[in-house]
């Protein structure tokens, strides 16, 4: 699913312009974004959280040279699903499988 598509289901369930759902887009994902860019998670109810993590240097390896390098300390975002959508995923697994 890409941003065109959410902008697509807001319109078409909600009944807003395609520029009025548009917008409202773009603002959540910049909301999410200036979270992110302030060290905060973001937990969306009955979906999941995304964490931001700090990650240490470490000492790494080209896989390609075989060369040591150090990997400079970084920031990343994590998702650890909610139970809700987990089990609606693991419903749509049993179904699949029958």
């Amino acid at each position: 699913m890409t941003k065109a598509d959410l902008v697509d289901s807001i319109f078409e369930h909600v009944g807003l312009s395609k520029k009025e759902a548009q917008d409202i887009v773009e603002i959540l994902f910049d909301t999410i974004k200036q979270t992110f860019t302030e060290g905060e998670s973001v937990k969306i109810s009955g979906f999941g959280t995304f964490h931001v993590r700090k990650k240490m240097a470490r000492q790494g390896r080209n896989p390609k040279t075989g060369a040591n390098l150090e990997i400079t300390p970084r920031r990343v975002i994590t998702f650890k699903i909610s139970n809700h959508l987990k089990n609606e995923v693991e419903k749509l697994n049993a179904q699949d499988s029958n």
